[in-house]
């Protein structure tokens, strides 16, 4: 993902039963960084009150000390990092989100995608009294469980989720127990583990790495879980669907050394590389990665084609999250900021460039301008997905239609805007064959322009009628 434009909107952690659960939590989030990089918070339980500590920021940054986590006691405690894709950047909107409701029950939730009817439930909500904190859409879900005649926490949250629409994976924390959930469709990943006694929840299995917990299985699409002292309790209330598991979490946003929707990422972005190859051949003396996100993509096309590996970009991880771009007007400084090319790798060389996707595609044509700069013969690009022509309403930070190159735009428009001798995508049938569950398992809907659900339109234009 050459200009980094497409964010996951969150990850999420949950644990309980563990001595250090805020210090686990920290850990947690510190291995999904990658899933937001903007706000970070964790809240805690040790069985009568809720404490709480957020900020903007990456995690290390908000939890910058020891003292902090110290702050956070008990042995339960739930985290969330946070990339906004609802709602504006502000304090109020960063995650858990916290609540004391009829007299004296307290809740928090971490959410990770979007609503889809969060306009409608919102109006309707501050119409019957309503009144909201926050501008993001999880604020809802809270509103809605508050409002629930439900007597017992799981049953009143079943019934705030029958009233949503969209994309959710969701960690909960009251002053005696953890509830997890997972919105029909799957669109994003939830794996359930164990740490010795203790429960955990997380978005990747990377986090569980982390703190030496074992995976057990995907919390499943529809599932509610409630976890106390009295131990693990399974609802599935909510009438089944055909599961729309997110393709692109396979392509980009998940750690590669995490297992998502039961299989391992790694592997299957190997596969959709080898693919890749096969699809789309060419002739070229090496082949090399946008790294980091392509570099397991780029391996399985070097092995499939038989085409030299080459490491040909230096990516630099030390950016920062508070870079200023400078006033002059350097062509390829963004460029330059992220990657520098390897002279003596490319130099004469005809040179195939993986890369996972492509968005707008300005950020790619200026790599490819450095690529030339630095003594390319000849510059092919080849991409492991088909084109983006839709947005994403699921829980992808997207640009909008208009702005995504591959919706006005062929192919060989793109080629000849990119300024490289041949361009070639994945097809969509390729991508859905790599991984091993069925091909009607997958939502592909920002390929497609096919949304598996009704959209309400979130700015309140326009809605959008789904096939």
């Amino acid at each position: 993902m050459i200009e980094n434009l497409l964010h996951e909107d969150c990850g999420i952690f949950a644990i309980f039963g563990a001595k250090k659960a805020s210090e686990l939590t920290y850990l947690g989030l510190y291995a999904l960084q990658h899933r937001g990089q903007e706000a970070s918070g964790i809240v805690s339980s040790d069985g009568n009150r809720l404490y709480q500590r957020k900020g903007m920021g990456q995690v290390n940054e908000v939890f910058a000390s020891k003292e902090v986590l110290s702050s956070l006691r008990g042995e339960m405690a739930i985290g969330h990092n946070r990339y906004s894709t609802t709602g504006s950047s502000t304090v109020a909107n960063i995650q858990p989100l916290q609540i004391t409701y009829k007299g004296d029950k307290l809740l928090a939730v971490g959410h990770n995608g979007n609503l889809t009817n969060s306009t409608s439930l919102r109006k309707k909500l501050e119409k019957e009294g309503s009144i909201f904190q926050t501008t993001t859409d999880s604020e809802i879900i809270l509103h809605l469980i508050a409002r629930s005649k439900k007597e017992k926490i799981e049953d009143s949250l079943a019934d705030a989720l029958s009233q949503v629409s969209g994309a959710y994976s969701l960690v909960f924390i009251t002053a005696d127990s953890i509830l997890a959930a997972r919105d029909p469709y799957g669109w994003r990943p939830l794996a359930l583990g164990k740490l010795k006694d203790a429960w955990v929840v997380a978005s990747e299995t990377c986090a569980f790495d982390m703190i030496g917990a074992k995976y057990l299985r995907d919390v499943q699409p529809g599932e509610i879980l409630l976890i106390n002292e009295k131990g693990l309790k399974s609802i599935t209330p909510f009438k089944k669907v055909k599961h729309a598991f997110c393709i692109f979490e396979f392509i980009y946003f998940a750690r590669p050394d995490s297992m998502i929707f039961g299989e391992n990422v790694d592997k299957v972005r190997r596969r959709l590389g080898r693919q890749l190859a096969k699809e789309q051949p060419a002739d070229a003396d090496i082949v090399i990665a946008v790294p980091d996100s392509s570099n397991t993509h780029t391996l399985g096309y070097s092995e499939q084609s038989g085409i030299k590996f080459e490491v040909g970009l230096i990516r630099n991880h030390y950016i920062g999250r508070t870079f200023i771009q400078p006033e002059q007007k350097i062509r390829d400084l963004d460029a330059r900021i992220k990657y520098n090319p390897v002279k003596g790798v490319l130099k004469d060389k005809r040179i195939v460039i993986v890369d996972d996707s492509i968005v707008r595609g300005t950020t790619s044509r200026k790599l490819v301008w450095m690529l030339r700069n630095a003594g390319a013969k000849e510059v092919h690009f080849r991409v492991s997905s088909p084109p983006i022509t839709s947005p994403c309403f699921y829980g992808i930070d997207m640009p909008t239609k208009r702005e995504l190159i591959a919706s006005a735009k062929s192919v060989e428009q793109i080629r000849r805007y990119l300024g490289v001798d041949s361009l070639g995508y994945l097809s969509i049938e390729g991508m859905l064959s790599m991984p091993s569950l069925p091909k009607e398992s997958f939502c592909v809907a920002c390929f497609s322009g096919r949304y598996p659900t009704k959209i309400e339109n979130n700015i309140g234009k326009f809605a959008l009628e789904l096939k």
